[in-house]
């Protein structure tokens, strides 16, 4: 604007114009266009290295028109919140800061860092295609689209424009790829021409191009290993292409990849492989190997499954790795090695393989492409999500490898929906990705998102309340949402804490069954409407909760709805429909509808209007719109005269004038489906405008609803009253429009933004003939799906198809002078999130659920008052009962309630609890530790697998098992080639011995480990509470690492102790077992006892019985009888003391809140022990009244002897079971106190480690206190060390470039020297104008102007005229001391050879170009020479800072260790563990002291007599190898005077026989060659063949030569013809005055003659030449032959 620029060329840019010469690219500071040449300079020369186009002239601007009055400025991009993630490759990484991506009309650079964004405009409006970068990262390329669209390369960080390459493709750039070098561009186009072109990018040239194929083409990249070689792969193809050297120059050949067997599929990733194969993905998931355009191999994993479930997006050859990256998610890296070698097995054609690592990135990821950079020396890659995110991945595979990253998120495809707040700075979006996000288009962040099960299809905010969304989803259900600011609230489960806003469910209702198409919320916020794509519209009243009103019933699918302004009286709906309806009702009344058995509201009065295709009449009628309306009128003319007739008036008719018969017009055409209503607004009561596509397009229409209602609307053919043309819509109708500030901004379906000027909102022709146009997204699939301006008009946001979201401030940002900023809304009411979807009826049972719990609620409270009461009174009673006198008291016991209460409470935090097991024979006791049991979070920290771990231990076994193949290729010498076998074995010899040679830096592998070992092992120990100590890399010591030791050790303490619980409990076991045992043998003792005398029964054993506290829970357990037991006793005692008192207190234990514990049977075990004996009793006296029944009768003998038998027995019996008993006591107390020991050894160390644990947990609070100082400065070194690498990147691209310059330098030397070589040759010998022209080609010209026209290449043209200036030239002799010097170099001299004089000044020519090129390029290189020095001195800077900043983060690590040291570590020792001693005594002060343990200082003594040792064994090894190293120089010596002797004598021989040296391995190889024999007899026969051919020739030659002759004589003749008529003419040009027009008729008679006659004069001098030489004969005659 500030050149004067009011307009720009309709496509929006203004690249066409900038044409620069080639005088203004060789300049080095060029900044402006010239007009261009029409015809190519016959030198050609090369655009300058430094030369850069201005960014300013080549972006494209707005497109306005001259009478608009809207300035070009109107609005300026602000930022860009979406991302196109639907392209197949939108991600460039420039360096590990900046991320960079395409934006409809825009490059965006995103700086990972800060988040600012900057931007690069398209030059032709038309989009952008791709970016690509060079592999230097200096340069990067922007491919774009639209008619004949540019290819531009800028440089990085610049983004200057440095060079425009023109005419590659018709409609638009799909795909570009650098060779490595860096030197040529490989660029695809789309549709229709699909062209591949290499450029020589720096010079702007076309090298070659081709068709690359007949459908669509995805991707083209250069072959790493070999430059001449591409590959181009597409829509069920992939193509090999070669750079070829054929007989007419370099061509691209391509070779169609053949599928064979394998199923055709779409090819979008591939790689090149060093030997010429290529590895290329499938649909299904599978990889191909090709090979000589077919395929090898197909390779799957094991059991046939897929290598990926689904497309293979991209393929990675990464550091001798295959990386092949999925559409599931998965990134897999393969052995190469064995994917290279792989060959098919069996009929099948496939191979089975299993990757080395794979990652899998997510669930409902879908990655598309990845990009490596290198960040601090670590590579890092960031990866493309289809699915609309940015990841972050760390591929390395090992311990460190940390998780994937998700740094962005954005929506995923189409936006569907958009809507501003209506009173603060903040939109909100949704998408068919089933999310809704909330942006702050003022501090340009995402502030919260909300994911759901559904796509959303349309949004709008609530006018009235602040914080209220509806939602729209694609299966019917309107949710409606609140964001709100959660400060000071507490955070709800299951929600994420997003900056300062959060997103909560308000309600949500199902009013469709297919998708929510719109939702308008009346002028005051009172009745909320819904349309869908099931034909109905719901009405629904907006108060505390959306009460349903009703839905109505419209003829087509809902595009859109629109309250009525509040300018109009009624408030009315209009509801626009796909198939060309439209609809007017009212707004129901919530209290006339009638909801009891339906919601559908059938009293509700509905106009409509059925769009009916003018377009076609108003085209047949020449386009006219004017004429149109005439007829409109004429018609509502005679309907008001028929209208007026059928009432009873006389109306006179008007006849109609006669007019001329006109030739019949064309048919009208109507198209057969209605064209779709894009969008419409009112523009009255009852009128209102559309804007429709398809065929209706390019119009806009001023509608009205009718008063004639019809039954069947179907039937209705309602036309429009007024119709504005729109320029330029016929195929890019208007699909959004939004009224800002008497502005009318429409969003067009290309993805532009136009905007027309207003006048009170009124629309009319004039009004919309000027306005101002911006492309803005896509312009193929990026049309305009939403038009918002904020609530104070000053920003503008759009949103697109291609799912890219802009805000622009309308005003210019220097308007803007105060800060603003979004304010989020505090929450109305109690947020209640919903967890699912309700319909209507289940929101009612919802609400019948929660009367339900409130009345629960109530009850609740209620019992809780109840209790509060008794609490008070039973205090009260306490208190009066301390009043009274002591033996009037009640004594009160422990509650058993009480009791209980507390054990449940913390039962369940207790893992053990307290049990004492207790010896039998002594006062021996063990006790278990009292445990909580431990957090879940501890176990899933601890015992969660590492996937990591177990792919790198996979990786790490596949590498130990993978054996590098290689295969050796011997020459097969024929028999009667033995010396050149012999030579080339003395050549193996030779080399095997120059390979055996160590070289400088060698190093013995085994000194190399020794060194490694001695370093890891071995040093000076400083200690660290010395100045010098420094703490190793990975000891140091964080907040996170000290959060684990303490975990872990946590977790240790709880299983050491939890173990010996385990063992004490099963002792108790043991103890009860053995209990049980002993009753057992008591028992069986008694029985045998009694049938012994009193006197032989020794004492009965004692029953050891369960201690309480080894048994602690049954302490609880009661039942009803043991409490009715214990209300008796109570009540009894309560009698007794009554009538020892005479005081009645019995209605004290009425309340019964005092209950002791009255256990009815505290052992179950002790109950049956006592039972047993009275069992026995009993049978014992039933046993001795049977034996004294029998003694009462006198036994005989044999009975005595049995007696005596059975006494034996029993006293035998007797004391075997005292012994077991005994045994069995002895054998639990001897496992009691061993456990006892071992428990004890337990505490001492459980003890150690609660110090432990503590020492730890003081420098866990001092790491904490430290932590952020130290991240502060780790992230100032990390900062320095990355600018550091980005210098020395720099520098080294600057010695590359200087590297460069010096090739060109030397390049142009020797085109120098080559040119006066060719000088020379051309003068000959003893050429008498040598010196003449030696010093024409010597003189110095200075071009003082030079303004030339470039010319057409084509030489059939000769009749076009030409415009060319001539140079002028000024002159510096190089002798301008003598007059003899001076001469004129523009005139040959006399006897000069002209051909010779011509060369002489056209070399010349070439001369000053080389020179000025040469001056060019030393300058370039000195330029490059101080950009180098300045970086460097920056470099030595930043290496400065670095060094300080290193040593500030070791001295924080210091001064941590000190702080560290300062705490005080407990260390139990015993007395004769402490050496440390003073004159032979404990000193009191052990400040000095070191604590070590055994082994270590004995490692420490022993390791001072083995170094002892190795030293006296090294310096005896380095003096044998000093001794051999002097033997060995000797030898070197002696053999290197040896050899020169032998060369010295070998010369001398050679000159003595042959009188030159002569290569004896070259005639030994060339003697006796075998195959050249072979050869020179085939030439032989291919010169006889071509001699007889030859001969053909010649006399074909013979023949041709007597054909000119006879030609040559006729031409003769008729030139002497010619001199006669000449004669003639001369003699009668005074006596043919009066005949003019005779003469003018012989003159072009004679004229044609003539111009005959000198073309066979030329034809005869051309052939009569070529005869002139026999050289020039036979290489014509070669030639034909070729």
């Amino acid at each position: 604007p500030s050149k004067g620029i009011t307009s720009c060329r309709r496509t929006g840019g203004r690249s066409g114009a900038i044409l620069l010469s080639n005088e203004e690219m060789l300049q080095d500071n060029s900044e402006g266009p010239l007009e261009a040449h029409k015809r190519p300079e016959k030198v050609e020369k090369k655009i300058s290295e430094t030369f850069f186009y201005n960014y300013e002239d080549i972006y494209s601007c707005p497109f306005v028109t001259e009478d608009s009055g809207i300035p070009i400025n109107l609005l300026t991009l602000k930022y860009s919140f979406g991302y196109d993630c639907t392209r197949s490759v939108n991600l460039l990484l420039m360096d590990s800061q900046t991320l960079m991506y395409i934006a409809g009309n825009q490059v965006v650079l995103l700086d990972l860092k800060t988040k600012s964004q900057s931007y690069l405009r398209s030059s032709s409006g038309g989009g952008i295609g791709f970016i690509t970068a060079h592999p230097t990262k200096q340069y990067f390329a922007v491919g774009e689209k639209g008619k004949k669209p540019n290819l531009i390369i800028y440089d990085y960080p610049s983004l200057r424009p440095y060079r425009i390459l023109r005419g590659g493709t018709e409609e638009a750039y799909i795909f570009g790829d650098f060779n490595d070098a860096g030197t040529l561009l490989a660029s695809l186009g789309s549709s229709p021409d699909y062209m591949l072109t290499i450029w020589d990018w720096k010079q702007e040239k076309i090298m070659l191009r081709s068709k690359a194929f007949s459908q669509d083409v995805y991707k083209v990249t250069f072959s790493a290993d070999n430059e001449e070689q591409l590959t181009t792969s597409g829509a069920g193809h992939i193509k090999f292409w070669k750079m070829a050297l054929t007989f007419t120059g370099l061509k691209l050949q391509g070779a169609l990849g053949r599928f064979g067997k394998t199923a055709v599929t779409d090819i979008t990733g591939y790689v090149e492989l060093p030997d010429g194969k290529v590895i290329s993905g499938t649909e299904w998931g599978n990889l191909l190997l090709w090979e000589g355009g077919l395929i090898k191999v197909e390779l799957c994993r094991a059991g046939h499954k897929p290598c990926h479930s689904g497309p293979i997006s991209q393929l990675v050859l990464d550091e001798g790795e295959l990386v092949t990256v999925g559409r599931d998610g998965f990134i897999r890296v393969w052995n190469f090695e064995t994917i290279d070698a792989a060959d098919p097995v069996d009929d099948t054609g496939l191979l089975e393989v299993e990757p080395m690592n794979e990652l899998h990135v997510g669930r409902n990821v879908s990655l598309s492409f990845m990009s490596k950079v290198h960040d601090c020396g670590q590579p890092i890659w960031f990866a493309q999500d289809n699915n609309g995110a940015i990841w972050k991945l760390d591929l390395t595979f090992s311990n460190m490898t940390r998780d994937p990253e998700c740094l962005y998120t954005f929506h995923s495809g189409r936006i569907e929906a958009m809507s501003v707040s209506p009173v603060t700075y903040l939109m909100a979006t949704t998408a068919l990705d089933r999310s809704v996000r909330i942006y702050d288009f003022i501090s340009n962040s995402q502030l919260s998102e909300i994911k759901f099960k559904q796509g959303g299809t349309a949004l709008m905010w609530a006018p009235r309340v602040v914080s209220l969304i509806a939602v729209g989803f694609e299966d019917g259900v309107v949710r409606i949402i609140e964001v709100y600011d959660p400060k000071g609230l507490p955070v709800l489960a299951g929600q994420k804490n997003t900056e300062n806003a959060k997103i909560n469910l308000k309600h949500v209702f199902k009013p469709h069954a297919t998708a929510v198409t719109a939702l308008a919320y009346e002028r005051n916020g009172d009745v909320l409407a819904t349309g869908s794509k099931d034909k109905t519209v719901f009405f629904f009243a907006v108060e505390d909760e959306y009460r349903p009103i009703g839905f109505i019933c419209v003829p087509g699918p809902v595009h859109a709805l629109q309250w009525s302004p509040p300018s109009h009286v009624k408030s009315m709906l209009l509801i626009l429909c796909e198939n060309g309806f439209a609809l007017q009702v009212p707004a129901p009344l919530p209290e006339e509808q009638d909801t009891v058995s339906t919601y559908q509201i059938k009293n509700l009065p509905m106009q409509y209007f059925h769009f009916y295709s003018v377009k076609s009449r108003i085209k047949v009628k020449n386009s006219s719109v004017e004429e149109f309306h005439v007829l409109h009128k004429e018609k509502a003319k005679l309907e008001w005269i028929k209208q007026q007739q059928e009432i009873g008036k006389e109306v006179e008719e008007v006849e109609p004038e006669e007019e001329p018969e006109e030739e019949p017009l064309p048919p009208l055409y109507i198209p057969e489906e209605p064209s779709p209503i894009l969008c419409g607004f009112y523009s009255a009561p009852g009128k209102f405008w559309l804007s429709l596509g398809g065929y209706d397009s390019g119009f806009l229409y001023h509608c009205e609803f009718s008063s004639n209602h019809q039954d069947d609307p179907e039937n209705r053919k309602d036309e429009p009253f007024e119709v504005i043309a729109i320029e330029d819509t016929d195929n890019n109708p208007i699909h959004q429009i939004s009224f800002c500030r008497l502005l009318m901004f429409c969003g067009m379906q290309n993805g532009a933004l136009r905007v027309y000027p207003l006048q009170d909102k009124d629309l009319s022709v004039n009004t919309l003939k000027e306005y101002w146009s911006f492309n803005v997204h896509d312009n193929d699939y990026g049309q305009i799906q939403g038009i918002c301006s904020s609530y104070d008009d000053r920003f503008l946001i759009t949103c697109g198809g291609d799912g890219n979201i802009f805000t622009f401030n309308i005003l210019s940002p220097e308007d803007v002078h105060k800060e603003l900023k979004a304010k989020i809304p505090s929450p109305r009411i109690t947020l209640l999130p919903f967890s699912c979807i309700f319909s209507i009826e289940e929101v009612k049972q919802k609400k019948e659920y929660e009367r339900i719990m409130k009345e629960a609620e109530e009850k609740k409270t209620k019992k809780r008052e109840q209790l509060i009461a008794l609490r008070h009174e039973f205090l009260f009673l306490l208190q009066k009962n301390q009043e009274l006198p002591k033996h009037m008291q009640l004594h009160r016991e422990v509650p058993l309630m009480v009791c209980l209460i507390w054990l449940f409470r913390f039962r369940d935090s207790l893992e053990f609890d307290t049990v004492v097991v207790h010896a039998i024979q002594s006062n021996h006791q063990i006790s278990t530790y009292r445990l909580l049991a431990m957090s879940e979070k501890y176990y899933q920290d601890k015992e969660r697998p590492s996937w990591k771990k177990t792919v790198l231990k996979q990786a790490w076994k596949q590498a130990e098992e993978r054996e590098t193949v290689t295969e050796t290729r011997r020459i097969i010498v024929e028999k009667s080639d033995k010396v050149k076998a012999k030579i080339m074995k003395r050549k193996a010899e030779w080399d095997e011995l120059y390979k055996s040679k160590p070289s400088d830096d060698y190093e013995n592998p085994k000194d190399a480990e020794a060194i490694k070992e001695a370093q890891e092992n071995m040093g000076c120990y400083e200690l660290k509470t010395a100045t010098n100590y420094r703490v190793p890399e990975h000891k140091h010591m964080n907040t996170e690492k000290k959060v684990m030791q303490l975990k872990s050790l946590e977790l240790l303490i709880h299983r050491r102790k939890a173990d010996m619980n385990k063992e004490i409990m099963s002792l108790r076991d043991l103890k009860v077992s053995v209990i049980d045992e002993i009753k057992r043998l008591v028992q069986e003792l008694k029985s045998i006892q009694g049938a012994l005398d009193l006197s032989e029964c020794l004492p009965l054993p004692l029953i050891p019985q369960l201690h309480p506290d080894e048994v602690p829970e049954k302490k609880f357990e009661y039942d009803s009888d043991i409490l009715l037991k214990f209300k008796e006793e109570q009540e009894a005692k309560a009698k007794l003391q009554e009538q020892l008192e005479g005081s009645p207190s019995s209605h004290a234990f009425r309340h019964g809140f005092l209950r002791a514990p009255s256990i009815k049977e505290i052992d179950p075990m002790a109950q049956a022990a006592g039972a047993h004996p009275m069992k026995t009793a009993s049978s014992v006296v039933t046993e001795q009244q049977k034996v004294s029944e029998i003694e009462k009768a006198e036994p005989t003998e044999m009975e005595l002897e049995i007696l005596m038998r059975e006494k034996i027995k029993n006293l035998y019996l007797q004391e075997t079971l005292i012994k077991k008993i005994n045994a069995l006591v002895t054998n639990f107390d001897a496992e009691l106190r061993f456990l006892r020991h071992k428990k004890l050894k337990l505490d001492v160390q459980m003890k150690s480690a609660d110090l432990r644990y503590i020492t730890w947990y003081e420098e866990l609070l001092i790491l904490k206190n430290l932590e952020k100082h130290e991240n502060l400065l780790q992230g100032h070194v990390n900062t320095l060390i990355r600018e550091q690498e980005a210098m020395q990147s720099k520098l080294n691209s600057y010695l590359a470039e200087m590297e460069d310059r010096k090739c060109e330098i030397v390049k142009l030397q020797e085109c120098e020297k080559a040119l006066y070589a060719n000088f020379q040759a051309s003068l000959g010998e003893n050429n008498e104008f040598a010196h003449f022209l030696t010093k024409v080609l010597k003189k110095k010209i200075k071009c003082m102007e030079k303004k030339e026209v470039g010319r057409e290449a084509d030489e059939e043209d000769e009749n076009e005229e030409e415009n060319d200036e001539e140079p002028t030239l000024g002159t510096d002799e190089e002798n301008s001391g003598s007059e003899d010097e001076v001469f004129d170099d523009s005139v040959c001299p006399k006897n000069c050879n002209e051909a010779l004089f011509r060369n002489t000044i056209q070399l010349r020519q070439k001369r000053l170009d080389i020179e000025k090129a040469l001056t060019e390029e030393k300058k370039a290189a000195a330029n490059l020479r101080k950009k180098y020095n300045a970086l460097a001195k920056k470099a030595k800077v930043v290496e400065t800072s670095l060094d300080t900043a290193d040593r500030e983060l070791k001295t924080f690590q210091w001064e941590k260790q000190q702080r560290l040291n300062e705490l005080y570590v407990v260390v139990p020792l015993k007395l004769h563990q402490v050496e440390y001693l003073v004159n032979g005594e404990m000193p009191s002060d052990f400040s000095q002291a070191l604590v070590f343990t055994n082994q270590s200082l004995e490692y420490l003594q022993k390791r001072i007599v083995d170094l002892h040792n190795e030293k006296r064994m090294q310096r005896e090894i380095y003096k044998k190898a000093q001794e051999q190293h002097k033997q060995l120089l000797q030898d070197k010596k002696e053999m290197e005077i040896k050899i020169r002797q032998l060369e010295e004598k070998c010369n001398h021989l050679m000159m003595k026989k042959f009188g030159r040296l002569v290569d004896f391995e070259a005639v030994q190889a060339h003697s006796v060659n075998i195959r050249m024999e072979e050869l020179e007899v085939q030439i032989m026969e291919k010169e006889y063949v071509h001699s007889q051919e030859l001969k053909e020739w010649e006399e074909r030659i013979l023949d041709l030569q007597q054909q000119l002759m006879k030609l040559t004589k006729e031409n003769t003749s008729k030139l002497q013809q010619l001199n006669q008529f000449c004669r003639e003419k001369q003699q009668l040009e005074t006596k043919l005055a009066s005949l003019k027009n005779d003469l003018v008729s012989l003159l072009a008679t004679t004229t044609f003659r003539f111009g005959t006659v000198q073309k066979w004069v030329r034809d005869h001098l051309a052939l009569t030449s070529s005869l002139v030489s026999h050289p020039a004969l036979e290489s014509a005659v070669r030639a034909g032959i070729a």
